[in-house]
């Protein structure tokens, strides 16, 4: 999936440090700091993008082969409870995960499978409405919005 956002490339002092950042976190929640969540929370401060976990699963297992898919799936759990990575439905496939970062929402073109990161701020209407009229909170970072982007119209 191509992805395009305004974020940067991430240096590897930053990865470094975010990933004792968020272990330091998880032990202070009674986590531990096994190899298995080091592995994976490289994985993701190295790629900045979002992944579903079969493909953070490859990542981690193309280091550590023998870390086992539950486990990944464990260790994303605990860290979106923790307010580190979100999960996210990109349309009709799996789920993805990236780390939380300032809020904002997804288009996904249905065709071509571009993606891009808006601003939370376009979903603000739709969020009023949606509360006005359901009583329903909609958290738009957690979902996307899909359509055509211009190239496929």
């Amino acid at each position: 999936m191509k992805h395009s956002g305004a974020d940067g490339q991430p240096t590897a002092v930053a990865d470094r440090d975010g990933v004792e950042e968020v272990l330091a976190r998880m032990r202070e929640a009674g986590g531990r700091a096994t190899p298995a969540r080091r592995l994976l929370l490289r994985v993701l401060f190295s790629e900045g993008t979002h992944r579903s976990a079969e493909e953070l699963a490859a990542a981690v297992q193309a280091q550590a082969p023998d870390v086992n898919i539950s486990t990944i799936y464990r260790n994303l759990d605990e860290l979106v409870r923790l307010g580190v990575v979100d999960r996210t439905y990109l349309g009709g496939g799996p789920a993805a995960y990236h780390l939380a970062s300032a809020a904002h929402g997804h288009i996904v073109c249905e065709q071509c499978g571009a993606m891009t990161e808006v601003p939370d701020e376009l979903f603000d209407d739709l969020a009023e409405v949606v509360a006005a009229r359901y009583g329903f909170a909609i958290a738009p970072h957690r979902f996307a919005v899909t359509g055509l982007c211009a190239n496929c119209q």
